[in-house]
C-alpha cells in the first residue's frame, strides 16, 4: 500500500469546482454547449438532425467525438504510463487538461467550435482518470452518477440503518454541492471575464496537480490499481 493525495476528498475538491466552472464557461461564453454534460449535446445533436440543421447537429456532435478521443487517449496513457516514476501518470494527464484550458481562454468566439472541441476532451482526461476519492467511485465533471449513488445510499441506510452507509451518501451530496459552487462562479465570472475565465477552473486543477506531490495524509490505496 502506498499513501495517494490521488484519492483524497482535498483534490476532489478543487477538481470539482473546475468541473462546474467548466460546464458553466461552455454553456455562457462558447455557444451553449455543454463541456462535460455529452448526454446533453447528444440529444441537440438528434434534435438539430432531425430537423435538418445539418450545421447546428455537427456543432453539437464535435464535442462528443473530442470526449471519446480523450477517453481513448488517458486509457493509452495509463497502460503505457502507470509504472513511470518520474511523475505520476495521474499529473501527466491533469497537466495536459491544465494546458488545454489555458490555450481555449485565447480563443475568440469565431473558433468556438474548437474550443469545445479542447473543452470536452479535457473534460474526458479527467473524468476518466479520476474515478475514485476515499475508496467511492465518484465524477467530478458530471453529477448524475453520483445523484444515484447518494440516494441508492441513503436508502440502504434508512433501511439497515448502518451509519458508514449514511457518510458515504453524505459524501457524495457533498460533492454534488461542490460542483454546484463551481458551476455558479463559473457562470458570473463568465459573464464578467468572458472567455479568459476558463483560466481560473485551469489555476484550480493546478492546486490539484501540485496537491498530488504530497502523500496523502490519513487514508491508504492500492497504487496504480485497474480502476483508478
Amino acid at each position: 500500500m502506498k499513501k495517494q493525495m490521488s484519492d483524497s476528498l482535498l483534490l476532489a475538491i478543487f477538481l470539482t469546482l473546475a468541473g462546474g466552472f467548466q460546464d458553466a464557461y461552455s454553456y455562457n461564453c462558447r455557444g451553449q454547449v455543454f463541456a462535460n454534460a455529452q448526454t446533453g449535446n447528444i440529444v441537440l445533436f438528434g434534435q438539430n438532425l432531425a430537423t435538418g440543421q445539418w450545421a447546428r447537429a455537427v456543432h453539437y456532435l464535435l464535442p462528443v467525438l473530442s470526449f471519446v478521443v480523450g477517453v481513448y487517449l488517458t486509457e493509452w496513457i495509463h497502460h503505457h504510463h502507470k509504472y513511470s516514476t518520474r511523475i505520476h501518470w495521474r499529473q501527466t494527464i491533469l497537466l495536459g487538461e491544465i494546458v488545454l484550458l489555458a490555450i481555449v481562454g485565447f480563443l475568440p468566439n469565431t473558433m468556438d467550435v474548437f474550443a469545445n472541441i479542447l473543452l470536452s476532451f479535457a473534460c474526458a482526461m479527467q473524468v476518466n482518470t479520476f474515478r475514485k476519492f476515499r475508496g467511492l467511485p465518484c465524477a467530478t465533471t458530471m453529477c448524475i452518477g453520483n445523484m444515484r449513488s447518494a440516494a441508492s445510499l441513503l436508502c440502504e441506510y434508512h433501511v439497515t440503518h448502518d451509519p458508514k452507509l449514511r457518510d458515504k451518501s453524505l459524501h457524495y451530496y457533498f460533492v454534488i454541492g461542490i460542483f454546484a459552487i463551481g458551476a455558479a462562479f463559473g457562470a458570473v465570472l463568465s459573464q464578467s471575464l468572458g472567455n479568459r475565465a476558463i483560466w481560473l477552473a485551469a489555476a484550480l486543477q493546478l492546486i490539484g496537480f501540485f496537491l498530488m506531490f504530497s502523500p496523502h495524509p490519513s487514508h491508504t490505496a492500492q497504487e496504480d490499481s485497474d480502476t483508478p
